[in-house]
């Protein structure tokens, strides 16, 4: 069982985030109203929102540059 919820795991990472988010919204959803029908549907739950948390965070040398851009545009 832990091959197969690998092989899902490692393909809802390769998804993009809009995708990514529906899926998880879906899974959440059916989990909620319709608890165990899928085994393990928990942990890739838990998977999928550690992934979309992961996108969202922004990069520090990204948000140093943005930050010397604005300053530079307002002096």
């Amino acid at each position: 069982m832990n091959r197969i919820k690998s092989k899902i795991i490692s393909y809802l990472e390769s998804l993009r985030f809009p995708v990514l988010l529906i899926v998880t919204v879906v899974l959440f959803i059916v989990n909620v109203f319709v608890p165990d029908v899928f085994p393990f549907v928990d942990e890739i739950l838990l998977a999928l929102v550690a992934v979309i948390l992961s996108r969202l965070k922004r990069r520090p040398a990204q948000a140093r540059q943005e930050s010397a851009e604005n300053e530079g545009q307002e002096g």
